[in-house]
């Protein structure tokens, strides 16, 4: 990593959604990031919940890194008055976001932010990382995917210990607390194999 600061991630949509909530709740949480004196780290572009949130950090004095792949430049608008790095694709933005981060933030978003989301926490569910993972909304927007995420844990896809491994909150400040919390107490690698018994079956 570049920075010697801890640094959270936010995961977010490149549009603000049908709801002023949304862009208060983005513009919150990246004050919240920077008022904490973490960097943070995002898709680098200025529109929606993303250009909402990395604003709000910045502005508010914040340590802010971009990251943008060169066809997104234009069409999401990248963030230039902050440090700001353009790669050649998805793929490369969605690692260097991994590995400059030590947590992750998830707003409301849609499909681009399910896929990062989704691809982070089954790295955490190959125990490839513990790096915490918070989905975060103030009108459960999240409660459907959190929902099918236990659904496969009861249905013996996923280990049980991921849902004490995925976090929800409401507010920015619960999210940081959780976040904080689980870089306060680290947990001990868990088993990657799902127990189930064959002759329950």
């Amino acid at each position: 990593m570049s920075s010697s600061k801890k640094s959270i991630c936010v995961f977010c949509g490149s549009s603000p959604g049908n709801h002023p909530r949304y862009v208060e709740l983005a513009k919150n949480t990246g004050k919240a990031i920077s008022d904490q004196n973490y960097r943070f780290v995002y898709g680098g572009g200025s529109l929606g919940l993303m250009g909402a949130s990395a604003r709000a950090a910045f502005d508010n004095g914040g340590d802010v890194l971009g990251i943008i792949p060169e066809f997104l430049v234009h069409a999401e608008g990248a963030f230039t008055e902050a440090e700001h790095r353009i790669v050649p694709d998805m793929h490369v933005r969605k690692m260097q976001m991994y590995e400059e981060s030590d947590a992750f933030i998830i707003l409301p978003g849609g499909v681009g932010t399910l896929e990062e989301a989704i691809e982070v926490m089954s790295w955490m569910r190959l125990q490839l990382h513990q790096k915490p993972m918070v989905f975060l909304s103030n009108d459960g927007y999240w409660d459907p995917l959190i929902g099918l995420i236990h659904h496969t844990i009861d249905m013996k896809f996923t280990p049980e210990w991921l849902k004490d491994d995925v976090f929800a909150a409401t507010t920015p400040d619960q999210a940081l607390n959780m976040i904080k919390a689980e870089w306060d107490n680290p947990k001990e690698q868990r088993n990657i194999w799902v127990e189930v018994d064959i002759d329950k079956m």
